[in-house]
Parts: structure tokens; sequence; C-alpha cells
């Protein structure tokens, strides 16, 4: 089997260097060679050119004290001795000094008691690469530990191991402590990667480009920051710090952008602040904590980190990327831009920094010169590779599962959205809020003649006209009001009473009814109710009416929304009350007189036969040829409900799609108001043209009648009637003649299932959630600070869509349930912000 590891150990001893090479089941080959002093003479010369250049030939960068001017190094850490004057070329010295270096560097590995370490590393690539293994593995890795510390800042990935026996597979070089105390972190958790940014002392150094670079890892990975904000004190700082590594949802990536420095005893610190630092002894168990819930990769973007890397590999962690010298803070940002971008096209860690060095090498040497040399990744011998991962469905639907609180809310607003009573409660609320709306943004409807009169049999009207037979009514009194209608030369009247039973007085409310419809042709519709043989309505038992030459359509329906045929019924075997009375309306508006049916007591007498076809039937057939020629008449035609209402309503008593009534137009703009008692008073001057409104006779408010309370047809008064008239209770012609001021208007508002924008609503939240935790903190907010900002910006627009949905009312005709879909969202988003502030 051929070895894909190696473990390369160089330890100095004293003025010698013994490598160590192991590898497989045991084998293992050792060498000594002298450690040059021309080597260690030529890396201090380039270290000090290498300072030279990048502390005065490179422009430096604002700094946030107007009064102080740090040198742009991301450590405390300098070089000693003057610094030579500006006029020095000192990027052809530093190349010179890069060069010298690397030629001894290169010399001495090429020496002959390394011959059989390099051979063995290279015939191992070779063999690796011509097996069948090639498909399966990236290439050789050698394991390279370096002490003491020293020897360590040489520049070994520069070090071309094969390039000798023309080795034709990959051998990667990457290092490893000395000392390991803790195992590798875990298998990564099957999640989207979550990283952690700290940003520390920002004192001469910008964090911009690091912050961009980032955030555009957020398609692919969760990104929070975290670091020092003015006012903070150590504690606080520190405290803030140590909280967010352990924190219980873990995290992959651990990131550092700041001045950092290297220790002999602490492990490294970072300076956290202005003054302040933090060793990696002092965060050692959160660093613990975060490893055990999958934190794999730690990226200092610091100076001087190699005792940083030792100690976090020590600790378990599985990759650790630093520089080894002191770094500009360009430099640092172009190579995490590139480190980044690699990264993000799921390329592994190794492939990652390689490819970063490269371009820095071939790319950005004129601007960066030897900036190529300085970063290391650092591995744990048990590790594999990060990469960032595309993740699968089922990744991705997880993070969209809702929490227990979520599941909570959600499971709440779909119950509440399906119970009756809280819908009509929330519409009734919603159209008392329409109606401020309408009166504050003056969008009520012009005071013009309402299609409707409401000719009401209410209290003072039985009180004036000494009526007794109260319940069924007086149907003699019905007779008269019939008669002073055909005095008034109505044309269209509804009549909101059922005559199913025969009633004394029968005889004269037949005999009014068929002189109106023989002198003046007279249309005349009855209600009716709904059984499951038809419409009960007038009858051949009362001798009033026959359905030749009159009208009947059922009044069940829900006093708060409009009834409508459903889609494919032709309405000749039943029709809505409201419907057919706004249709023949709209017929006797838009057609000529001669093509109405033509009402005639005489073709049918009172009986009727099965074979003749009744006026509503007629009707129907005149209407249809003319509708595209009539826009009002193929509007209402139109009018109908899917079927998905009537499922809804059966399944639930849900009232999907069906139109409301829009209670936020005043009722003085829907109907005028004509007590009974008033229509048939001489000396009344008729407030309605009856020549173009259409007469509904209907029962008022009044507890001595069939309306009394617990009756049929008396409901509760909808708030919004409330805020115009101060009424208390909604009769059921009051209902009727909404319904057909909205039929003729074409005003037909639709509601959208409170249960759809619960949904959506909960889509939308959890989003938003889903948005907030993968939102990156801008480093000059803190976290209580985003938190009011982002909450002041969802509160306005949850306001903003509120205010949007009363508009959509009056504009669109859509109803948009508000207030249960805005306490969803709320539910959702109010533990992260929460949290975010904490």
């Amino acid at each position: 089997m051929v070895a894909s590891s190696f473990r390369l150990k160089v330890q100095r001893l004293e003025s010698r260097c013994l490598f160590e090479l192991s590898w497989g089941q045991g084998q293992q080959l050792a060498a000594v060679l002298d450690c040059p002093a021309l080597l260690a003479e030529r890396y201090q010369a380039w270290q000090r050119i290498y300072l030279s250049f990048y502390k005065t030939a490179m422009p430096r960068v604002a700094v946030l004290q107007p009064d102080a001017s740090p040198p742009a190094l991301r450590g405390w850490s300098m070089a000693s001795g003057a610094i030579a004057p500006n006029q020095i070329d000192w990027h052809a010295k530093l190349l010179e000094a890069e060069t010298r270096l690397l030629q001894e560097f290169h010399r001495w590995l090429r020496s002959a008691e390394l011959f059989d370490i390099r051979a063995a590393i290279a015939q191992a690539s070779h063999q690796l690469a011509t097996s069948a293994h090639l498909q399966t593995h990236g290439g050789i890795t050698v394991f390279l530990t370096c002490t003491p510390l020293e020897l360590a800042r040489f520049p070994w990935e520069a070090w071309e191991i094969g390039a000798d026996f023309a080795a034709t597979g990959t051998i990667r070089l990457v290092r490893s402590p000395l000392t390991i105390r803790q195992h590798t972190a875990p298998s990564r958790p099957q999640r989207r990667a979550r990283i952690l940014a700290i940003l520390g002392d920002d004192t001469g150094l910008n964090f911009q480009t690091d912050c961009e670079a980032i955030r555009s890892l957020s398609a692919v990975a969760e990104v929070t920051f975290v670091g020092w904000q003015p006012g903070q004190t150590v504690v606080e700082v520190k405290e803030g710090i140590r909280r967010a590594i352990a924190h219980p949802q873990g995290w992959d990536i651990l990131f550092f952008a700041g001045h950092s420095n290297e220790t002999l005893t602490t492990g490294g610190e970072l300076a956290v602040a202005p003054h302040m630092s933090i060793a990696i002894h002092d965060i050692a168990p959160q660093l613990n904590r975060a490893r055990a819930l999958g934190l794999q990769v730690a990226i200092f973007n610091s100076c001087k980190g190699l005792s940083i890397a030792e100690s976090l590999i020590s600790l378990g962690f599985s990759q650790v990327v630093v520089m080894r010298e002191p770094v500009h803070n360009r430099v640092a940002q172009e190579f995490l831009v590139q480190f980044l971008r690699q990264l993000a096209d799921y390329k592994d860690i190794h492939e990652s920094v390689l490819a970063a060095c490269q371009v820095l090498r071939f790319e950005k040497n004129l601007t960066y010169p030897s900036a190529y040399l300085l970063p290391s990744l650092f591995c744990h011998p048990g590790a594999e590779l990060f990469r960032l991962t595309h993740g699968n469905w089922g990744q991705r639907l997880r993070q969209w599962l809702p929490t227990r609180l979520e599941a909570i809310a959600l499971t709440t607003c779909i119950t509440l959205s399906l119970i009756p009573a809280v819908q009509d409660a929330l519409l009734n609320g919603r159209t008392a809020t329409q109606a401020v709306y309408r009166n504050l943004t003056g969008q009520v409807p012009a005071a013009s003649p309402p299609p409707i009169a409401l000719i009401q049999i209410d209290a003072e009207s039985i009180s004036r006209d000494g009526i007794t037979q109260i319940h069924p009514i007086d149907r003699a009194y019905l007779a008269r009001l019939v008669q002073r209608l055909h005095e008034l030369d109505a044309d269209l009247v509804g009549i909101d009473v059922v005559l199913d039973t025969p009633q004394p007085g029968d005889e004269m409310l037949g005999s009014a009814v068929q002189q109106a419809v023989g002198e003046d042709q007279m249309w005349l519709l009855f209600a009716a109710i709904l059984d499951v043989n038809g419409e009960l309505g007038v009858s051949d038992a009362t001798q009033i009416a026959s359905l030749d030459w009159s009208l009947q359509g059922y009044i069940d329906a829900d006093p708060y929304y409009v009834m409508l045929p459903f889609v494919g019924d032709d309405c000749r075997r039943s029709c809505p009350f409201a419907y057919l009375l706004a249709l023949t309306h709209a017929a006797h508006g838009e057609l000529e007189p001669e093509g109405l049916p033509h009402l005639s007591l005489e073709a049918s007498g009172m009986q009727g036969t099965s074979d003749r076809r009744d006026l509503r039937t007629r009707l129907l057939a005149a209407v249809y040829p003319q509708m595209p020629r009539s826009q009002s008449l193929s509007a209402i035609w139109r009018s109908r409900l899917p079927w998905i209402s009537y499922w809804a309503y059966e399944w639930g008593g849900q009232h999907w799609l069906e139109p409301i009534i829009d209670f936020s137009i005043p009722p003085d703009r829907v109907y005028t108001r004509v007590p009974a008692w008033q229509l048939l008073d001489p000396s009344q001057s008729p407030p309605m043209d009856l020549s173009q409104q259409i007469a509904l006779i209907a029962a008022g408010s009044d507890d001595r009648t069939a309306i009394a309370p617990g009756s049929p047809d008396r409901f509760p008064a909808p708030l919004a009637l409330r805020y115009w008239q101060r009424q208390h209770w909604l009769t059921g012609g009051e209902s009727l003649a909404y319904m057909t001021q909205h039929l003729t208007t074409q005003r037909l508002v639709v509601p959208v299932p409170h249960l759809w924008m619960v949904g959506l609503a909960a889509v939308v939240a959890k989003a938003t959630v889903v948005g907030l935790k993968g939102h990156q903190r801008r480093p000059h907010l803190n976290g209580k600070r985003w938190a009011r900002y982002v909450g002041l910006g969802l509160a306005i627009a949850t306001l903003a869509l509120g205010l949007l949905s009363l508009q959509l009312f009056i504009s669109a005709e859509l109803l948009f349930p508000w207030l249960l879909p805005a306490v969803l969202f709320w539910a959702y988003v109010l533990p992260t912000l929460r949290s975010s502030h904490d």
C-alpha cells in the first residue's frame, strides 16, 4: 500500500539539525546536517529589508487617531535599528534579499544528507500518482514540525521536495506542532457553515476589506461579527469574546483580524482593543467548548502567529492559518480576499492557501513583494482538510424548520385562522379600521343618490299605522306599500319577506301585485329560502304572484358576506336575491324595453304550467347575448364564487375568497333609508327617484317584530356601522342593500384567507430569521444598537405593510389580513433580535 502522508520532524541541536521522516507502518529515516550560519544571516537580512519596505515604501492607511502615526502592520514587534531614508529602492533590495535567502535555503535542503528523505517522499508521490488511488487522493501530505521557533520561521512552504526526482504527484507540505495534547475536532455537524469573525484592535488598521471579504461567504455560510466597541471595559470585551466563542450553536471557522504577537508560555496573544490583549491560554476553555461543538478552522489574519497556531493545534484544532511575520494591513487584506474566494469555490483549505499565495507571488509581487512567503497552514495529523460544502436539500431544509417557540406560535396562529368566530372578530375590527382610514384620508364615496331605496317597516311605522299582525307581517300592509310604489312609478321592487304560506290578506296583496305588473310592467323580486328541492317562496297556494311574471331569489346568506352563485351555476334553478336584483336592475338600464321579457298576466294566469319558461329563465336568456356589449351586465354575470369557497365552507365554515360586505362605506352612500310610514304618507315627499333606484321593502329593527333579538334577521351591527351611525343592530334588509349596491357598482372586496397569509407570514418570518442569523453586523455597531436599528426597520416595514393593506382594500378591492400575520412575524423575529441584543 502506498503511503499518502509523512511526518517530517526538523529539530536543531546546537549547531546541527536533525531530520526525522516517518510514515506507513513504522518506516522512518533520519539525517543530520549542519545548520548554516549563512542561512540565518540571510533570513535576518531579508527580514530587516522586508520590514523597511512595508514601513516606508508602502503608502500609509488612514488611522483613527489624528495625532498618532502607528505603522500599518498587524503586530507590535518591529525590527530594531534605524529606518533608512525613503530614497532607497526598497523594492529592489527586498527582491534581492528574497532571492539570496531562497537560494541558500534550497542549497541547504538539497544537501546529500537529505537525499534519502527526499527520494522516499518523491517515490511515494510518483507511485500514488500512477496508481488507482489517483482518483481518490489529493497527493502526498508531509506534516512538518520545526523546533525551536526560530527554525520554524524559515519559508518551508517554498521547499520543492520532489523537484530533483521529477515527481509526478502532488506533494502538500503543511505544518504541525511538536506537542499535540488533544484529538482533533469531531465530525462536522450536518449544517450550514457558521463563521465567527473577531475584530480586534483596529488602531492604524482598516477592517473594511476584511469585513467585506468575510461577508462574501454569506451565500454559503452564516457569519457573525464580534469585537470591541467604543465605551466597553476590558472585562466586557473579553467576556463578550468568550461568550461568542462558546456559543451553543457552535462554529466551523474562527477568524481574527487585528494585532497579534508570539509569546513563550501563553500560546500567543491577541490585541482585542486599544491597550487590551487576551492570551490564547485565557480563552482555552471556550476554544475547547467550541471545538467540541464542531469548530475546526482558525484563521488569524494578523502578525507573528506561529505560537498561536501551535497552541491551537495542540488544543485539537483541525487547521490553523497564520502569518509567520509582521504583515502589512493591505497584504493581509489581499491574502484574505484571494483565500476566501477559493474557499467559497469549495476548494479545501490547503488549496485555498496555495492559490492565494500564487496570486501574491505571480500577480501581486510588484505591489507586495515577498508577501507570498508569509502564510502558513498548520494541520492536525488526524484531521481531514476542511472545505465548505454545497449542502444537500436536507441541510437546507433543516434551517427552515421552525424552532419550538416558532412551532407554538405557528400552530396557535393557524388554529386561530381557522376558527370562524375569530375570523368574524378580525373582520369586524378590520372594516372598522377601514372606515376610520377612509374618513381620515378623504376616500369616502361621493354623496350621490345611492342605487337602493330601503323601505323599512320599523317601530314607528308599526305604531303610526296601527299594525296588529306583526309576525308574520300583515299582508294588507305589504299591499299598501306595493300600491304606493306603483303610484310612484317604481320599475323594480324587491320584497324581503318570504311569502311561502297562506296568510290573511294574501288576496289583497296579490291584487296589488297583479295591478302593478299588469298596468305598469313593474318588476317584483320576492324573497325565498333554500330547500333541498330548490327555493321556497311565492307559491300557487298564496295566489300572490306567479314566477311566469315575477322573480324570486333566496336570501340564505351570511349577513357579512356577499352571496354569489358558484362557478358553473347558471342561476336558473336557484339564485341569490341580491345578485338577481342587481342583474335585473342592470338589465333595465342597459337593454331597450323591447329587449326585456314582456310581463303578461294573461299569458300564464296564476297557475303557470310546467312546460312554460318562468320569468327568471327568460330574463337570463335575454341578458346573456347582450353581455359583450354591456360592461355592467358582463361584470355582474361573471361575479361567481370559486369552488374552493364551497369546499372551504362545507369542510370548515371558512369564507375563503367570498367577497365581504364593505361596511367601511357609510350607509347613506349605499341606500336611502325610507321608513314605511313616510312612504305611505301623501303629505311626505319621497326622498328618492324610483325610476333610477331599486325599491327594497324589508323589516326594520323593532323588538316586537320577527327581527327581535334572537331572530335570524337581526345581527349585531359591525363596528364600522357604529362608527358611521352609532347603530347597534344590522337587519337582513340592510345587509341585502349592501350586497345589491356592491354588485351594481362592482365593489366586491375579496378577502385573502387568513390561513394563506399566516402561511406566507411564516415563510417570510423564517426567511427574515435566517437572514438575521446570517447577517454580518457592522463592526462599528454594537449588538444592542444593531438590534435596535433592525427592530426599528422591521417595525416600520410592518406598519407600512399595514397601511398598504388598508389602501389595497380601497384601491384594489383586496383584503389582506394584517394583524394575525404580523403577530406571527414578530413571534418569529423577536427572539432572534433579543439574542442579538444580548
